[in-house]
């Protein structure tokens, strides 16, 4: 990391609050990292355990990535560029794999297995999912669209809940039992 200094904005949603993290650069704000409210802490202390002594000050751009994050906790459709976004702190092969995420659209899902094989990583769903635990920019990154092969919801860094409640939003139903039930699958 740089040695510049980061900043936090937290904001509210229907799921706690989530943070973001970023740093001022030559061509302008950067988020490094998007933080969501779990059950076990808030995004508020999981961003200060990682970057300690984080600053409280905000940005146009930033505000309007919160304001927007924001909106689409509520459920409504908004869209996110990755202009903003540091990918140059992901691995190359974690970069791939939230470019791929990336561009599953709204109302669709796809496996880590699918997400895999559409890299050309044959036996990489496990590794998909990895890379997608660690996504450093959730909501933007739309991680939630992504499940089990067997159609189950599988992981989120938010819980499973905030998984659920993202793609209802999106109109993708689960049964009560936690299986994805559409026939939109990407890749």
């Amino acid at each position: 990391m740089s040695a510049e200094p980061s900043f936090c904005v937290t904001r509210p949603s229907p799921f706690g609050t989530f943070s973001i993290v970023w740093r001022g650069t030559a061509s302008g704000p950067r988020v490094y990292r998007i933080f969501l409210s779990s059950e076990r802490a808030s995004a508020e202390d999981i961003a200060q355990a990682i970057f300690p002594g984080v600053g409280r000050k905000s940005h146009p751009a930033i505000a309007g990535l919160g304001e927007r994050i924001e909106s689409f906790l509520e459920g409504h459709a908004v869209s996110f560029g990755l202009d903003l976004m540091a990918l140059d702190g992901c691995s190359d092969f974690q970069r791939r794999v939230v470019l791929a995420e990336y561009g599953i659209p709204r109302g669709w899902v796809s496996t880590y297995g699918r997400i895999a094989k559409h890299l050309g990583v044959e036996m990489g769903a496990r590794a998909v999912g990895n890379a997608l635990a660690r996504n450093p920019f959730p909501i933007v990154i739309p991680c939630h669209r992504a499940i089990r092969s067997n159609g189950e919801l599988g992981g989120y860094q938010g819980g499973l809940a905030m998984k659920r409640a993202l793609l209802a939003f999106e109109g993708v139903r689960v049964s009560e039992t936690g299986k994805v039930l559409t026939q939109r699958v990407c890749y």
